[in-house]
């Protein structure tokens, strides 16, 4: 044997070889002057290795060279072969992975990986079924460019890294075909780094995880569940969003509702356990979700679902938004397939699916993405620009093209495998600003001098070039919640490329004005009329999210102020305002209810209040703000142009009372008019802008809502009075608490 094999032997047994195929496996060698095959077979802990012929039969003693646990012989010619491995007297028949010595991994794969640009890059990383040679088995692939050497872990080998080492391709990325492993697998990798220490990491491309605690990936094939959504798929590819009614119910699908222990699904799946629920209750699977919940938010009028985070994370608390694995599902309530079902069922309900996406940070976690490949492979490694040290997490470094692949595929993956309908980006702002959340001295600018973080802005634009190409008629949200000019602007006019963003000054504005004391709103007029002067500068959602009920917060009737009446008039009042306001909407889930208590990740919603009739009554009242607005195209179709609105009056303040006009592109409009105080006007004029009934068709005073039942009898006539610069005026009454929306009845 000449040294330099035996040399690179050394290596192999001290898991420092870059490609293990180059020694083990078959190789043609000549000997005596005739071309022969030598099979060599690296097998700790085993006591005898023979290849076995896999169409005869015959065997043939391998024999130990230059280590106890590397075994070697020679055959004539090549065949198809197993190899008989002998442990502790026990012997089994496996193949060996180091005979199908074809990169599965082609050279134009890695050159559009390593220039950014591979959109499906996760049907090539991560594990996949495959068959090579008439053989099944899973194919593995991993980028780690600084690891010495990088092995697959699994019950498959004990968990010893020392058995399944893996080959590394000019780019970085190691792979190796296992043969007959299945579905179910569960792995991990083992990175050694240049000091030689050993990481255990989960697959970044890992399609499926453990339920937590544990942390190994599972081989997962995302291809086996049947879609019965092509027409939802087909109409979607034709359909300009933004000019459809968007009313989005934002769900933790953790604390939405729980099931019993005691009575586990009649599918099979999973009972998952979580130690701080309240005794007896458990996760909901996705099963169950799309029994329950696709009933409700179809019932109640929400033209989608807004799932926070469902990406694979390790801690309950985090709300999902800590996110280990951004290919992986998380398992907490079921399998990849019972996701597939929930989408496919609220497709199939007529509802749309948002996720939330997390693309600003990662955790530390070991077994995720931090230190990847025992280098700062995925973050940047200056803690100035590479970690939220408010959060504990670590920032992606969107300037390499590797990490920007892995994110942009991301998206394209959730809409490939998930048929997902649109994402929600979180924490647009901090990945923007270089200084977020920074003190001076704990951040530097960008090579212009400035605080803006132009690898993420590019980042964006990319992402936003590709998706929208891709999949037409889908949905990319931002939560930004700075004045960052053009975020839902194309990419092609020097936008950001999102086609809607949430309002956080609306939600902030209008938050601060119903937690004041009405009489004190009359000095804060502002606050109504403020955001229409920015309403037509993006594509904004008005948005009530998660983060207005949790940390101290209170609930929302808890922030405003009055007994329960005035609290649950006032949020009738709110709602009626947001959703004639322009934009699209959102509410967080519990807000239609008006729950008393904070979000409570642990618990369920307070679904007992519904048997008052406050609540009752509140809940009615969403479910026909979502009818109105789905069956009046001036409240959809014209929602992002100044066209689409025209203040009456914002003018009085004095009693606290707007009135406008919203249009839709066809010119079909209806009046709106608050009134937010507790004092009911009565022969208050408005102007309107055409002659005839208009019919009072929303009323949140109504008694149907628990109201007072106020009103103006079904409508009112216009008289010939000029008002507001309008030739015509309506004489109304306006209920306390209130909004009123009313529409020109047409002469038939």
């Amino acid at each position: 044997m000449s040294s330099s094999i035996a040399e690179q032997i050394d290596r192999l047994v001290g898991n420092q070889h870059q490609d293990p195929f180059s020694i083990l496996g078959p190789h043609e060698i000549e000997q005596d002057g005739q071309a022969v095959w030598v099979v060599r077979a690296y097998q700790p802990n085993a006591e005898a290795v023979q290849v076995v012929n896999a169409e005869t039969g015959e065997t043939q003693t391998m024999q130990p060279v230059h280590h106890p646990h590397v075994f070697e012989c020679v055959i004539p010619k090549l065949f198809s072969y197993k190899l008989k491995v002998t442990e502790s007297g026990v012997d089994r028949l496996i193949s060996d992975p180091y005979y199908f010595k074809s990169p599965m991994l082609t050279e134009f794969d890695r050159h559009l990986f390593s220039v950014g640009n591979h959109y499906q890059i996760y049907e090539k990383l991560g594990a996949h079924i495959t068959e090579i040679d008439r053989v099944k088995g899973v194919y593995f692939a991993v980028w780690a460019p600084n690891a010495r050497n990088v092995s697959v872990l699994g019950d498959f080998n004990n968990w010893d890294g020392r058995k399944h080492q893996m080959r590394k391709t000019d780019t970085g990325v190691w792979e190796l075909f296992i043969p007959e492993l299945n579905v179910g697998t569960a792995y991990k990798y083992e990175i050694k780094n240049e000091a030689g220490h050993i990481y255990e990491k989960t697959d970044p491309y890992g399609f499926q995880q453990e339920i937590r605690p544990k942390t190994a990936s599972i081989v997962a094939d995302l291809d086996s569940y049947t879609w019965q959504d092509a027409d939802w798929i087909e109409h979607r590819r034709h359909t300009d969003p933004l000019i459809n009614p968007i009313s989005v119910y934002e769900v933790h699908l953790g604390s939405w509702m729980h099931g019993a222990v005691d009575r586990p699904p009649a599918d099979g799946s999973p009972v998952v356990n979580a130690a701080d629920l309240k005794p007896g209750a458990r996760f909901l699977t996705y099963r169950e979700l799309a029994e329950k919940l696709i009933p409700y938010v179809k019932d109640m009028g929400f033209t989608h679902i807004e799932m926070l985070p469902v990406a694979e994370h390790p801690f309950d608390g985090s709300w999902g938004y800590q996110v280990v694995g951004h290919y992986a599902a998380t398992s907490r309530y079921g399998t990849p397939q019972d996701l597939m079902y929930l989408i496919d069922q609220c497709h199939a309900n007529g509802i749309g699916v948002i996720i939330d996406w997390v693309p600003g940070h990662f955790p530390k976690d070991g077994h995720g993405l931090a230190l990847f490949d025992g280098t700062h492979l995925y973050e940047h490694a200056d803690p100035r620009i590479g970690e939220h040290k408010e959060w504990g997490t670590l920032i992606f470094n969107y300037t390499r093209n590797e990490v920007r692949n892995y994110l942009i595929a991301n998206v394209l993956f959730w809409l490939d495998k998930y048929h997902i309908d649109g994402i929600r980006v979180d924490a647009v702002a901090s990945m923007l600003y270089l200084d977020y959340c920074r003190e001076p001295g704990e951040w530097f600018p960008n090579e212009y001098g400035g605080r803006e973080n132009i690898g993420a802005v590019e980042f964006f634009k990319h992402l936003h070039s590709v998706i929208f190409d891709y999949y037409p008629g889908i949905l990319s949200i931002a939560e930004e919640s700075t004045s960052w000019a053009m975020v839902s602007w194309p990419v092609d006019t020097g936008g950001l490329g999102f086609n809607l963003k949430w309002n956080m000054g609306w939600m902030h504005d209008m938050l601060d004005y119903f937690s004041m004391d009405p009489w004190f709103r009359q000095f804060h007029q502002n606050n109504l009329t403020f955001t229409i002067m920015y309403a037509f500068s993006e594509n904004f959602v008005l948005a009530l999210s998660h983060d207005e009920v949790v940390h101290g917060k209170s609930s929302m009737p808890g922030k405003i102020p009055g007994d329960t009446w005035q609290k649950f008039a006032n949020l009738r009042c709110l709602y009626g305002y947001m959703f004639a306001h322009p934009g699209k909407k959102t509410l967080f889930m519990g807000m239609e209810f008006g729950q008393w208590s904070e979000w409570n990740v642990w618990g369920d919603l307070e679904w007992s209040l519904l048997d008052f009739p406050e609540h009752h009554n509140l809940q009615k009242f969403v479910r026909d703000l979502n009818l109105l607005i789905k069956t009046e195209p001036a409240l959809h179709t014209n929602d992002f142009s100044p066209s689409g609105f025209q203040w009456i009056d914002c003018s009085d303040n004095r009693n606290s009372v707007v009135s406008f006009i919203r249009r839709g592109k066809d010119g079909e409009f209806v009046v709106v008019v608050c009134n937010f105080t507790p004092e009911p006007h009565g022969n208050y004029r408005i102007g309107v802008p055409e002659r005839g009934f208009y019919q009072e068709i929303l009323n949140s005073d109504s008694d149907r809502y628990g109201g007072s039942g106020m009103g103006n009898l079904g409508g009112k006539s216009s008289d010939d009075l000029w008002c507001h610069n309008m030739p015509y005026s309506l004489d109304l009454c306006l209920p306390p608490l209130s909004t009123l929306v009313l529409k020109l009845k047409k002469a038939k």
